[in-house]
């Protein structure tokens, strides 16, 4: 297979690519990453996945660049990372109790030759107490994280009742797909 170079700096897209025992470099991908005036929140994470794609091009050389963007939506805002403590509460709190959106958009790219795809995964919490969001935010700190929480920590294992949809898209990159997408390019 040909070199990958895999253009984000999260630990969780990284663990992904390796638990799919993928041979990866990092290549880390330094774009503004402010979302477009007016454009739907659905369409940001494949936009700027583009973005981050064609910012390593130059550093490619025949290689296949994986990159990806995730949001998360509550009616169809776009919830971003928290700033601090107080935004994480802020955060968690609107989605107590209810459903949300995870879109990750996805870039891979060699030469000319570019496939860009978006995998949605609704996410059901269940209604959270202040002191279970309290808790999670001072024990977690979930400042990296879009929605201010990560599926595989303990706020998803007691927090989330349902998903429909790719655990993994959640967690920040549907490896199923993306590793489907690499056996076409």
């Amino acid at each position: 297979m040909d070199r990958i170079i895999l253009a984000s700096q999260s630990p969780r897209r990284k663990q992904l690519m390796e638990l799919a025992e993928l041979q990866f470099d990092i290549v880390i991908a330094d774009v503004d990453e402010t979302n477009p005036p007016g454009m739907p929140g659905h369409l940001v994470p494949e936009h700027l996945a583009r973005k981050k794609a064609a910012a390593i091009e130059q550093h490619a050389h025949e290689a296949i660049i994986i990159a990806a963007d995730t949001v998360v939506l509550l009616d169809d805002e776009i919830l971003g990372k928290p700033s601090d403590e107080a935004h994480a509460i802020g955060i968690l709190t609107k989605l107590s109790g209810r459903m949300h959106q995870v879109v990750t958009g996805v870039c891979m790219q060699k030469g000319n030759h570019q496939k860009c795809f978006s995998v949605t995964t609704e996410v059901y919490f269940r209604p959270l107490t202040s002191e279970q969001i309290k808790h999670y935010v001072s024990h977690y700190k979930p400042f990296d994280k879009a929605g201010a929480y990560a599926i595989q920590e303990w706020i998803g294992m007691i927090g989330i009742e349902k998903i429909n949809g790719d655990y993994y898209n959640v967690m920040g990159l549907p490896i199923g797909e993306v590793v489907k997408s690499l056996l076409l390019m």
